[in-house]
């Protein structure tokens, strides 16, 4: 078999997209088992790393009218399944005939077994009953007060284990005697939800409360029973035990709304169809799959729905995997390998060789019971109810579809690459189709067949007639007669078409504001973090400003002006911007540079380069990084007026009437913000605008100064933060 360095497939996505557009390419990569998973699997099997390969054989044997599937065993002639809402035992022959064997009186068959000799029992529920069905009869050789009966099995001496709930019991029935039954265990947990006798003799318990593996083990005292705890789950549920001939058992601890038990109150499962009432243990049994119930799940656990676990002969219990979202069924060891059941996404899970791998997933949703059988193992499914034999081997042919992929916008699609085996013989097609719809619809291509690159290897594809879509889906078919390829990782390549970028905003920040890295250091540089404070005569420095959620701070320098803006771009691609200026006059003359190649978004210079009067400023944003030469787009937005403004306001006049001084102010290009005045070099106060509103570019400020002051400062600050003080007994300014 042939593999190719990860070197070619890379140089390979450059090669065959370059010719696609002018932009970036991108690639959709499905490398992990949950990235395979989104997608839907026929007839392959993926292992935990996410491979795929050819799934082993499973065939639909038969189809069931029954509702619901809750047990099955063995029998010589095919498998014993326990039904419900109308409490049939039905056979399901090697062939897929199928025949009732019985109809019990109880609504639920939730365990059945098939005896050394050839016996069929059930057990029946609410008010649990077992029967041994004979010429088309059902005698009961077991009726407990319990109102479960959840498992069977048989031990050494061929003598039948019932487990049962409400109460929480285990039995040893002889059933060829009068019916009279040992307890051989009695639990504080509500419910013993799994019995099995190991080839060694030994037998091991579930229980449904605190979640308990339980070994039978000798009592204290000559022919008594007790029991050892060999594994406590968090999970309050243990539900299934397979036994391994070599005495290793597996067993699944649960936690799931889809649990037949109702922990919540002890009492009710959570499938079939009608309700039985009377005595203790009342039940309600729930008609519809899917209704939201507690089952064992409580509403503060947050782990695992299901924990596998492996028991080993000497006692020791590990943890072979861990299913977050998925609720384990039913678990059979067959084949040297441990089968595992799952639903509500009816999953098919095969551990061999330390390897948890999701071997098929089945139509009808929820694996309720795994037996084995003469002609391989059998599957059992409920909410349709089927039985699916696996005879072993693997198919011819399997199918992989992926989930619908989207490129963000209109994109041109590229190559497909794979990694993994090829064995001789093997092979991969691949189909894909494109459109505008996030779901494939009669708008979208029909699936068009890939076709070799050029390269010469079978591991790459080219996607060359496919329409240009938003959105792509792929299919890929795997064939081989001895075991079809491995494919480990795929990668679809496409190229978007290039969009040109979108200025969202663009703001000049007030005089003096400027943006700075976080990490800025000043140095020997004069800044301030922000404008001078009011609190005196004389100026302090004052905390920085908050950020404004960017990566960059705000500080304060006199004269300097500072642009921000916002650009999207739906390529995504790494844009460059250029800033230019110009007066905002007549008809404005030439743009100017300022700065080109800038990759930050906000810019600030000084801004006493320029003479005082009014500006405009242009950003131009461009992705030509991205693209190949002379292919780039941009975008271009110009500001508001902008006023640069360096000289403070004049004092045209004073007034002295009195203890008032006028003040006559004015300045040629901002309004006036702010004037204070100082009498004998006291704390500043604020002079009052004669009209009653500081706000104009020509103002009186009225002064109250009492007589005999020696010193008159009267301190004004324009828009711009140019400030100047007068001092208004001597009429002279600085």
């Amino acid at each position: 078999m042939t593999r190719y360095p990860r070197w070619i497939l890379a140089a390979l996505v450059i090669s065959v997209a370059a010719p696609l557009a002018a932009a970036e390419v991108k690639i959709f990569r499905t490398d992990t088992r949950e990235a395979v998973l989104a997608g839907k699997l026929d007839a392959l099997s993926v292992d935990p790393l996410g491979a795929l390969e050819l799934a082993r054989r499973v065939e639909r044997l038969a189809l069931l009218q029954e509702p619901f599937v809750f047990a099955a065993a063995p029998h010589p002639d095919g498998w014993v399944l326990g039904t419900g809402n109308s409490g049939k035992v039905l056979l399901v022959y090697h062939g897929g005939r199928v025949d009732e064997l019985f109809t019990a009186a109880e609504p639920e068959v939730f365990a059945v077994h098939v005896g050394r000799d050839g016996a069929v029992y059930a057990a029946t529920s609410p008010h649990g009953k077992v029967y041994r069905l004979q010429d088309g009869r059902g005698d009961v050789v077991f009726d407990p007060a319990d109102a479960y009966v959840w498992g069977l099995a048989e031990d050494a001496e061929g003598r039948l284990l019932v487990a049962t709930g409400l109460a929480g019991r285990l039995y040893r029935v002889d059933p060829g005697g009068d019916g009279a039954a040992d307890v051989l265990y009695e639990s504080a947990d509500s419910h013993v939800r799994a019995v099995t006798a190991l080839a060694d003799g030994r037998v091991l318990l579930g229980t449904a409360g605190q979640g308990l593996v339980l070994e039978l083990v000798d009592g204290p005292e000559k022919g008594t029973v007790a029991v050892a705890t060999l594994y406590d789950a968090v999970q309050p549920e243990v539900l299934a035990i397979a036994a391994a001939a070599d005495g290793t058992a597996y067993a699944v601890a649960l936690a799931s709304e889809a649990s037949r038990v109702d922990l919540s109150t002890t009492q009710a499962p959570i499938q079939g169809a009608e309700a039985a009432a009377g005595g203790e243990g009342q039940v309600t049994v729930i008609a519809a799959a899917g209704q939201e119930t507690m089952g064992s799940r409580g509403s503060g656990y947050s782990g695992p729905r299901s924990l596998v676990l492996r028991i080993r002969p000497d006692g020791r219990v590990d943890e072979l995997a861990s299913l977050q979202d998925e609720t384990v069924h039913s678990l059979l060891w067959h084949d040297g390998a441990l089968w595992i059941g799952t639903g509500e996404e009816g999953r098919l899970y095969r551990w061999a060789g330390e390897r948890l791998v999701l071997e098929r997933d089945l139509e009808e949703r929820q694996i309720t019971a795994l037996v084995a059988g003469a002609g391989g193992a059998a599957a059992v499914t409920t909410n349709g109810a089927a039985l699916y034999q696996v005879p072993g081997g693997r198919v011819p042919e399997g199918k992989y579809t992926s989930a619908v992929l989207d490129a963000g916008q209109v994109a041109q699609f590229g190559s497909f690459l794979w990694e993994g085996e090829l064995p001789p013989g093997a092979g991969l097609a691949l189909e894909a189709r494109s459109g505008m719809s996030s779901a494939p619809d009669a708008t979208w291509t029909p699936w068009r067949r890939a076709s070799p690159n050029g390269s010469g290897s079978p591991r790459e594809l080219a996607l060359g007639e496919l329409a240009e879509g938003r959105f792509v889906q792929y299919r890929a078919t795997l064939r081989g007669d001895a075991g079809g390829p491995r494919v480990m990782t795929s990668e679809l390549s496409y190229r978007q078409r290039n969009l040109k970028p979108q200025i969202d905003k663009l703001e000049v920040l007030a005089p003096g504001e400027i943006l700075v890295p976080t990490n800025f250091n000043a140095q020997n540089q004069a800044f301030e973090p922000w404008s001078p404070n009011r609190e005196g005569i004389f100026t302090s420095l004052r905390p920085e400003k908050e950020s404004d959620g960017t990566r960059a701070k705000t500080l304060w320098k006199k004269g300097y002006r500072s642009l921000r803006w916002t650009v999207t771009d739906a390529n995504e691609d790494k844009l460059v911007y250029v800033l230019d200026f110009r007066r905002d006059a007549g008809d404005g003359g030439d743009w100017l540079p300022i700065v080109d190649e800038l990759e930050e978004a906000h810019y600030s210079f000084d801004a006493t380069m320029l003479p005082d009067g009014v500006y405009r400023f242009r950003l131009t944003a461009s992705d030509e990084p991205a693209q190949s030469s002379g292919a780039g787009l941009s975008a271009e937005k110009v500001s508001e007026p902008v006023t640069i403004d360096h000289t403070p306001p004049e004092l045209v006049a004073v007034e002295r009437v009195g203890g008032e001084t006028r003040a006559e102010l004015r300045d040629a290009l901002n309004p006036l913000r702010d004037a204070v005045y100082s009498v004998n070099a006291q704390p500043w106060e604020s002079a009052h605008a004669a009209d009653g509103l500081l706000d104009g570019r020509h103002e009186t400020v009225v002064l109250e100064v009492p007589e005999g002051a020696r010193m008159l400062l009267l301190r004004v600050t324009d828009a711009a933060h140019n400030v100047v003080t007068f001092d208004l007994l001597s009429r002279k300014s600085p």
